[in-house]
């Protein structure tokens, strides 16, 4: 069987759901109804850049932000306890950060929002321990959370992947050349695990940055983030052009983002082979 033939599939598929529907996006981004049909104009981008849309903005980069930070500061102790070799439970591990992502997205951010209700599993724990209610549902700690929860195993298993093809060989070399543990892991260990830590934060920071279910169930609708934005112009407002623009334009600034983070990984890269 010819090669062509074999990506035939792949290529219709292709065309699609991916090619058709981005033309698509094109299309509306770049027209506005006029009287005598559709006409060709940057109307739509040019709204985005109103201050209440910036501000919306600014708010979806933050908290994304303050979730990869969050996810990065738990997720590489854990990586690294799993990649050692005197821990014996690091399958079990894997399993528990694994476990969670065999559900359903909407289900698990569900959960989050009957644990923390005013009512809910955790304010009836400190209740019963006298200690005072927690107000943490629709607030942006929440949404904090739910977005570490949910997103923490792309941190974990990417710098787990890396970690654990680390040669001891190098590590060994370095403590018998006089290095304690904390030299061994600054000079050596955290070096070779860039690559696996820039993989995460990409994976953590786009989904975080246009998540929209975890900002509406867990943030109660009090503010709006750019994927709730998104959402709201395609179903509720039914202006499609401006919905476009504002995905073209988090295209654009999602491949500025993969294309910083492939700049410094390639760096760190040349640096540890120099």
């Amino acid at each position: 069987m010819k090669r062509s033939s074999v990506m035939v599939p792949y290529m219709v598929w292709m065309i699609l759901f991916t090619v058709i529907p981005l033309l698509l996006v094109v299309y509306y981004a770049f027209t506005i109804s006029g009287p005598d049909g559709a006409v060709v104009s940057l109307q739509n981008f040019s709204r985005f850049f109103e201050p209440i849309y910036l501000r919306v903005l600014w708010r979806s980069i933050t908290l994304a932000v303050i979730s990869t930070v969050v996810c990065l500061v738990l997720g590489y102790p854990a990586a690294l306890i799993m990649a050692g070799k005197a821990f014996s439970r690091k399958n079990t591990l894997m399993l528990l950060f694994v476990i969670p992502m065999w559900m359903n997205f909407l289900l698990r951010t569900y959960a989050w929002l009957t644990i923390l209700e005013r009512n809910g599993f955790l304010n009836s724990l400190l209740v019963n321990l006298g200690m005072p209610r927690l107000n943490i549902l629709y607030t942006d700690y929440a949404v904090v959370l739910g977005m570490v929860y949910n997103f923490l195993p792309f941190m974990v298993l990417p710098i787990y992947s890396v970690l654990s093809k680390i040669d001891r060989g190098v590590l060994e070399a370095a403590e018998d050349l006089g290095a304690n543990s904390l030299i061994v892991f600054t000079r050596v260990i955290l070096p070779l695990s860039l690559p696996g830590v820039i993989s995460g934060v990409t994976m953590v920071f786009m989904p975080a940055l246009t998540t929209f279910v975890i900002s509406r169930l867990l943030g109660g609708g009090q503010f709006t983030l750019i994927g709730n934005l998104i959402e709201q112009q395609f179903l509720v407002v039914g202006d499609w052009g401006f919905g476009s623009a504002i995905s073209m334009i988090m295209i654009v600034f999602i491949l500025i983002s993969m294309a910083i983070m492939s700049f410094f990984e390639g760096e760190e890269q040349g640096a540890t082979l120099w």
